[in-house]
């Protein structure tokens, strides 16, 4: 989370009193998008200066949501002291351990740790985990087996989403990257080019109209995000992926030809999460304390971005945003540690406010008619929306030592019933660890399942 307010960091593409040469941009060429023969980033790679981050979003597959409660009724449990030495040498991920007791019971099942580093992006898939960290690299782990990984040259992951054979992964350069995963190996990854291509910040880098000042004789391209990508969310329906930043704006990218269709200069400060919702909406929210509702429109051959309502403004930053597309309900975690909650069967009325947490909610996921609150009070809080409306939290997931900055979802097809689905949850934390969680949608945790 971004609390300093108008810095900028470093520029990509600036513009001082006159547009860049096209020679200077022909070295700064990056490979096509679709070109599958080039793994090589030839594209500005210049380090951005540390910035704190209120929230680093995976985006998981299945999307849910939960409303307000009052009454809560934790079942905690501890991490496992077990620790392996890791197969892999030259990986930093030193432990990878799955409890043996493991027969299906809800709780802890295992906890994989690296040796340095913090945990700042996740998205899961069936039975793969993609890890995302300070180290620029993207680990890739099947069956809680590290499986290969892909790396790129700057930028720590501060988001990762999956699409199809695509994954898309946010830097804190200001860059969004593309990999394609090969359809005969999943472990190999091969990098496409990054967003937006190269031809495009050509073809706009000719027209001074498609500069945007960012500071005081300094321009640059409005297609090109100038500081940290914090947040991806994709709408696989339309094939748009939205962006946001801490430079302010969110961008709009057509999946299909990796356009920009769109850049919004959405918010007076960082944006820390965008969400893709129900009925055409995006959400998107800020270090400047609001949640923004925007609404696609078909406008001409295209589409455009509307801003339709301001859902929330106050003075702590929203730092995570989650939205369960099945009931139709949009949570929002801020730093002062509170869930607040808006009903779409309501007209997107205020629903209420799960309080769980001491201190800020940095992450959201949302399964079934569960809610997972990720803090930085260490914890994880697994909440249920009943009929009517309330939420109930089941059980508090405890044993992170560090604060818990992103989370992912995936069903257990193993061990779930026609009359209770069971959830695998995966939270991963400044700690240098991940943590692995079942979760009963019926039961959320037995009490007396405990590991030592």
């Amino acid at each position: 989370m971004r609390n300093d307010k108008g810095g900028t960091g470093t520029m990509i593409m600036e513009q001082r009193s006159s547009r860049p040469n096209l020679g200077t941009l022909f070295k700064q060429s990056e490979p096509c998008l679709f070109s599958f023969n080039n793994n090589v980033d030839f594209g500005i790679e210049d380090d951005l200066p540390n910035r704190r981050s209120s929230a680093s979003m995976a985006s998981p597959r299945h999307s849910n949501s939960t409303t307000t409660s009052a009454d809560a009724s934790p079942n905690y449990m501890i991490m496992s002291p077990w620790i392996d030495a890791s197969p892999y040498a030259k990986s930093p991920w030193i432990t990878a351990s799955v409890l043996d007791t493991d027969f299906g019971q809800n709780g802890l099942i295992a906890s994989i740790v690296r040796e340095e580093g913090h945990i700042y992006s996740l998205a899961a898939s069936a039975d793969l985990l993609y890890t995302g960290s300070d180290s620029k690299n993207i680990r890739v782990w099947k069956n809680l087996e590290e499986l290969s990984g892909f790396k790129a040259k700057s930028g720590l992951v501060k988001a990762i989403i999956l699409l199809g054979d695509r994954v898309f992964t946010g830097h804190q350069d200001g860059k969004i990257r593309v990999w394609k995963v090969s359809t005969t190996n999943p472990g190999v990854h091969k990098r496409l080019g990054t967003l937006p291509t190269f031809k495009d910040v050509i073809k706009s880098s000719v027209k001074p109209k498609n500069y945007v000042e960012v500071r005081r004789n300094r321009s640059v391209l409005r297609i090109k995000h100038f500081d940290a990508v914090s947040c991806l969310s994709v709408n696989e329906e339309v094939g748009l992926l939205y962006s946001g930043s801490w430079d302010k704006t969110l961008k709009v990218w057509r999946v299909a030809n990796s356009k920009c269709l769109e850049s919004i200069d959405a918010h007076d400060d960082a944006i820390n999460s965008v969400v893709a919702g129900f009925d055409s909406l995006v959400f998107t929210g800020s270090a400047d304390g609001t949640v923004k509702m925007w609404k696609r429109e078909l406008q001409g051959k295209g589409t455009k971005h509307f801003l339709v309502q301001i859902l929330l403004k106050q003075e702590k930053a929203v730092t995570a945003l989650a939205v369960n597309q099945e009931s139709g309900v949009l949570y929002c975690g801020s730093s002062d540690g509170l869930v607040n909650f808006w009903e779409r069967e309501k007209h997107l009325s205020h629903g209420g406010i799960l309080r769980g947490h001491k201190m800020a909610v940095l992450c959201l996921a949302t399964s079934g008619t569960l809610v997972f609150s990720g803090s930085a009070d260490s914890s994880v809080c697994v909440w249920r929306r009943e009929e009517g409306g309330a939420h109930k939290c089941l059980s508090v997931l405890t044993g992170h030592t560090g604060p818990v900055k992103c989370l992912a979802v995936e069903e257990d097809d193993r061990t779930s019933t026609k009359i209770d689905t069971k959830w695998i949850v995966y939270s991963g934390s400044l700690d240098k660890s991940v943590k692995v969680w079942r979760v009963s949608e019926h039961n959320g945790l037995v009490a007396n399942v405990l590991f030592p």
